[in-house]
């Protein structure tokens, strides 16, 4: 799999800077740094960058269980953001709840250098046929 591909199908994940770490049908990794570029009040990371973290890899997790020649657009996403991050580097993990014939669902956990949960983002996408 080639992780820069798959980044660079995605326009603005290469503009806010996402990065693939590993990605599989069953799991893929990505992070993003800290910068003060992409904070709000208080130098934390803005929550529209974690969610666009969420949204890149959950999205390149959900591509992966397409049946062949099909496309995929985001439906519904729901985050629930459970602590700041001030410095270091996020991690997503997006790992799919449901592969079906018309949609796909994903989970994606963002953590912070510790280990810590930042955000959980649960999102459905539809299956566009071939």
């Amino acid at each position: 799999m080639d992780l820069e591909q798959l980044v660079a199908s995605m326009p603005f994940a290469v503009h806010t800077g996402i990065q693939l770490d590993s990605a599989a049908p069953e799991q893929v990794v990505g992070h993003l740094d800290w910068d003060s570029h992409r904070t709000t009040a208080g130098n934390g990371m803005h929550g529209g960058a974690l969610m666009t973290l969420a949204d890149s890899v959950g999205a390149v997790c959900a591509f992966l269980n397409l049946p062949p020649g099909a496309s995929t657009s985001t439906t519904s996403s729901s985050t629930v953001f459970t602590r700041g991050v001030r410095k270091g580097t996020v991690t997503a993990t997006a790992r799919p709840l449901h592969a079906g014939r018309s949609t796909v669902a994903v989970v994606t956990e963002i953590r912070d250098d510790e280990g810590r949960l930042v955000a959980q983002v649960t999102a459905s996408q539809a299956v566009l046929g071939p």
